[in-house]
């Protein structure tokens, strides 16, 4: 495949209920503790709305909202045993707790090849129930490419 142009591929928006039961597995899949991740009653005494999401649980939240793997292999034309994971990034700002619905408006960054490696960068805005932006998610794919 050449190298992809951003209108080549189209992004979905996307939307998302946090649901407590979500966040306490993920909690528990990464081994997080914190009672604040499994007792609103305790979240609350912390200062939060309700349960708050780990630092890391956008990327459940674009696994199941929509981007998740078999979508971006199928979207992008890759070969899945030659995927990396490049790299991830959050930029908080403002606070997501069960109970709130966001919107997820992914857009392709960049998508270049270099030595061998195919780059695709994807970045997603979040915005809560009021429109107002909460958190931006940036996340690289790397596609090992070239002769077996």
């Amino acid at each position: 495949m050449e190298s992809l142009l951003k209108e080549d591929v189209k992004l979905k928006p996307f939307r998302f209920t946090i649901e407590r039961g979500k966040i306490k597995e993920f909690a528990m899949a990464i081994g997080d503790r914190n009672p604040i991740y499994y007792d609103a009653d305790i979240a609350r005494k912390e200062g939060y709305r309700d349960i708050p999401i780990p630092p890391t649980f956008p990327t459940a939240i674009e696994m199941w909202g929509g981007l998740d793997f078999e979508t971006l292999i199928s979207l992008f034309g890759l070969d899945p045993l030659k995927v990396l994971h490049g790299g991830q990034e959050y930029r908080y700002m403002g606070e997501l707790c069960a109970g709130d619905t966001i919107t997820a408006a992914p857009q392709l960054i960049s998508a270049f090849e270099k030595r061998n490696l195919r780059f695709i960068t994807i970045g997603i805005h979040y915005k809560n129930s009021e429109g107002i932006k909460v958190l931006y998610s940036e996340s690289t794919i790397i596609e090992r490419r070239g002769t077996e």
